[in-house]
């Protein structure tokens, strides 16, 4: 009996794997609501509203008493970045963000590009949409859907916008013209967070593919890194009819044939695909793993439980800011952590920089959006095991925490038509280096173009 059952198994296993070999999977696309309470019987007001960043002397007043009584532990000697955010250094951080930030200059920067809301699946959805101004006669922009993740927002892609949307006036070529979307992921800033659990990557992707249909667009390119790689990733699997391209910075690609190959890549690199750049970054595989273990403990918190640390976070903006800025240090560069002050303006300015955390802080959102972690980590994803089936092009920055060569690449995403070690850059990709990361937005969707062509 028991023979029977296990030929059965087999042969079983053998038919699905011939009939599933050659089929594309998608997720099901399916609805959701996420509002408070029970789903209203009536229709959902589908108007797009102009939004407006706006802050008050109130908001100021308060940020500054706070920050005017906060407490600091001394550092421990010569300890620099290695045991998180140096409290010396910390002190430059406070007394500049007391004295001289100007919120409100920045309230106007960011509402140099236009702001919109709009209510999907019960939540409020925070976007702004940039169109080009100066766009060649003719020729119609491509729309390019831009996703943050955790800790940045929306104000990652400002300075990466206008190489997008004006090339020509930006010393690039203007044979591709974007129109720029880019929304707050729901939980973030001023997108209306989750009264429900379960809100994960894709539900996140269904809303954005809903925005991008209520915008008008029925076919568009894609991007994103950190958590807007896995829910681009995510809108290619769900609607991959609808998405021209896909372009990445970062992968997730937890279950593949390839991880296991790590502790042999070493000696036997080659057999695997492994080119002598991949075996640069990999390797030591000591010294990688090490370092991602330093660099993942917030992972482990958010992941399980965000609301209790959440509580921390959201009372005390000093502490804010050590808990996110420490992020764009080491993720910018794990070398930075020797450093004294982290190297942070090596990269960035104090402004940008403090911009993002004011984004976290007076929004109040930095609870909701660790909660994130939570409902996308510690359960079995169909979205893992799924291939993705739309064009893609992917920029390999060396200093992000895992390196993911073309094999690895391919093995999740096999129509991968472009693949591009950067010569510089970290994880923050599109804030540290808008110009790389342009031109590869433009490099691969020219060769899509001319493949869509043939």
């Amino acid at each position: 009996m028991w023979l029977e059952i296990l030929l059965a198994s087999v042969l079983g296993f053998v038919i699905y794997w011939f009939v599933s070999k050659g089929k594309e999977e998608t997720l099901p696309l399916e609805d959701g609501w996420w509002g408070p309470g029970v789903r209203p019987t009536a229709e959902e007001d589908k108007s797009i509203r102009p939004f407006k960043v706006e802050t008050s002397d109130e908001e100021i007043n308060d940020l500054h008493q706070r920050i005017d009584r906060v407490r600091l532990t001394s550092p421990l000697e010569d300890s620099r970045f290695h045991y998180g955010f140096n409290a010396n250094y910390l002190k430059k951080i406070i007394s500049y963000w007391r004295n001289e930030f100007d919120w409100r200059k920045q309230v106007e920067i960011l509402n140099k590009y236009p702001h919109f809301k709009t209510k999907i699946e019960g939540l409020d959805i925070h976007f702004i949409h940039v169109k080009p101004t100066n766009l060649p006669s003719g020729q119609t922009p491509k729309p390019l859907l831009m996703v943050h993740g955790w800790p940045g927002s929306f104000y990652e892609f400002y300075k990466i916008i206008p190489l997008l949307t004006d090339p020509k006036n930006h010393g690039l070529s203007d044979e591709h013209v974007f129109e720029v979307i880019c929304p707050s992921i729901p939980g973030y800033g001023f997108s209306e967070a989750s009264s429900k659990k379960g809100f994960n990557s894709v539900a996140t992707a269904r809303i954005f593919y809903k925005l991008m249909l209520r915008l008008g667009f029925q076919k568009f390119y894609i991007q994103g890194g950190d958590w807007g790689a896995l829910i681009c990733t995510n809108m290619a699997q769900l609607v991959p009819s609808h998405i021209k391209g896909l372009h990445l910075n970062m992968a997730l690609i937890l279950r593949n044939f390839y991880t296991m190959t790590l502790p042999l890549g070493r000696r036997f690199g080659g057999l695997f695909g492994y080119t002598e750049r991949d075996m640069e970054l990999i390797y030591p595989f000591k010294k990688v793993f090490f370092s991602l273990l330093r660099e993942s403990g917030y992972m482990h918190i958010q992941s399980t439980k965000p609301d209790t640390v959440g509580c921390a976070l959201n009372d005390s903006p000093v502490g804010l800011a050590a808990y996110i800025l420490e992020k764009f240090s080491t993720w910018t560069n794990s070398e930075f952590r020797d450093l004294e002050d982290g190297g942070l303006e090596r990269k960035f300015s104090l402004d940008d920089l403090l911009t993002d955390i004011m984004l976290y802080w007076t929004t109040g959102t930095i609870t909701s959006s660790q909660r994130f972690y939570k409902e996308n980590l510690g359960q079995v994803n169909k979205h893992e095991t799924l291939k993705v089936y739309v064009p893609t092009g992917f920029a390999a920055f060396p200093c992000e925490m895992v390196h993911f060569p073309e094999k690895w690449v391919k093995s999740k995403y096999p129509k991968l038509i472009s693949y591009s070690y950067m010569p510089r850059g970290g994880h923050f990709a599109a804030f540290e280096e808008p110009e790389l990361l342009a031109q590869d937005i433009r490099k691969f969707v020219g060769l899509q173009e001319r493949q869509e062509r043939q």
